[in-house]
């Protein structure tokens, strides 16, 4: 989609795009193929097999080589979260790999925070919780970077404004293929969730979470904080603590601004404070997103869903209500036209009565007007550095 966007408002000028060639940023640029098959099923074909079906419209055959180990990136979720992509999804993707002749295991990095993925142990006990079996998905789990967050490879990556190398889960770097299966949505640091955030971030090592969020901090309102203690709770470092008159404070000696207290936050005393600009945290993990990549040219692609929109990321356990119906499911080689695609459809959605999105309509940037940032910098800044382009022409699937 093509246009001008007012970040005053949150509204985006462009018509929505239509079947066929869609209308992309960046005149005259090279457009990806972007394949969609819609969450409505009037001919009453299964969604599973339509995404399978779709995954492989969009090139798996090309990308997986019999033989290869290939890592699935998803999100497993926390416990008391409903809208990560269901297992049954998975095990299609699983299957139509194990066609091919190539050996897939699902995989993602530890987490920073004090959830149930911050150690493999707990990482995949909470996978399994929420269904992410051998015997409902049919392939193993193995987590990125190890049983505490600490193997890694070092990727070195070049012509970038923060790193010159990244921090990247140990088997997504020797897998011989990925397929980043992504759900789509917001989220409260990042305005945007889809498959850049979800390869950049995702699979960075804990210590590469750190490095990518060093650039905010905290600062809790007194007059508005209830004293609930949930940010103490949540934050990793002990950096929080409640005072005399159980306000929450922080100290920012050893604070790295992970941003798990702003989310956590149920009265939303928390604000951010950018130590450069909201834009950096995307701009790293899209630095991140390139290592991901690296040595996979040829060798990725992803696979969103844009069903169950919600309006925070899938770490939390629990779900707040879609912000728009659902839209369908995308594929692309290209995880920058794939994101592109995904935030354009939610753009032209009608924001849901009695949820985060009400009184949205079509044109409105829904993630900006939710979190009050620019989601498009990272596929902006990703498409400057060659991961993809922004431009893509719309196919659909029935």
């Amino acid at each position: 989609m093509s246009g001008s966007f007012d970040a005053a408002d949150g509204t985006r000028t462009a018509k929505a795009p239509k079947e066929g060639i869609a209308e992309a940023p960046g005149q005259g640029a090279e457009r990806s193929p972007v394949w969609f098959t819609a969450a409505r099923t009037p001919g009453k074909r299964s969604l599973i097999t339509r995404a399978g079906a779709l995954l492989e419209r969009a090139g798996l055959s090309r990308v997986i080589a019999e033989g290869d180990l290939v890592a699935v990136k998803l999100h497993f979720g926390e416990e008391g979260n409903t809208a990560f992509v269901h297992p049954v999804f998975v095990r299609e993707v699983v299957r139509r790999i194990r066609a091919l002749g190539a050996k897939p295991f699902l995989t993602d990095s530890n987490t920073l925070y004090r959830g149930q993925r911050s150690n493999a142990v707990d990482h995949v006990e909470c996978a399994l919780h929420n269904g992410f079996s051998y015997a409902t998905v049919e392939a193993p789990l193995i987590i990125a970077d190890g049983l505490d967050g600490r193997e890694s490879v070092d990727v070195a990556i070049e012509g970038f404004k923060h790193f010159d190398s990244v921090r990247i889960g140990a088997a997504a770097v020797r897998a011989d293929a990925m397929v980043v299966v992504s759900h789509v949505k917001g989220h409260e640091a990042t305005g945007f969730g889809g498959a850049l955030k979800n390869a950049g971030m995702g699979l960075g090592s804990r210590s590469a979470k750190q490095r990518m969020h060093a650039d905010f901090e905290p600062h809790p309102n007194e007059e508005t904080c209830t004293g609930c203690g949930r940010c103490v709770q949540w934050c990793p470092t002990d950096a929080i603590a409640l005072g005399p008159g159980r306000a929450a404070a922080v100290d920012h000696g050893l604070c790295y601004g992970c941003g798990e207290c702003v989310a956590a936050c149920p009265s939303g005393a928390i604000a951010i404070n950018w130590k450069t600009d909201a834009g950096s945290l995307q701009e790293k993990i899209v630095e991140h997103a390139a290592g991901v990549l690296s040595g996979k040219q040829g060798k990725t692609i992803c696979l969103s869903f844009a069903n169950n929109v919600t309006p925070d990321c899938d770490c939390w356990s629990f779900s707040d209500a879609p912000v728009v119906a659902d839209i369908g499911v995308f594929a692309s080689t290209d995880i920058v036209a794939i994101d592109q695609a995904a935030y354009d459809a939610v753009v032209q959605a009608t924001g849901l009565p009695g949820t985060k999105g009400e009184g949205l309509d079509p044109g409105c940037d829904k993630f900006f007007a939710i979190s009050g940032v620019d989601g498009t910098a990272a596929m902006e800044y990703a498409e400057e550095h060659g991961l993809g382009s922004r431009a893509y022409e719309l196919k659909t699937q029935s």
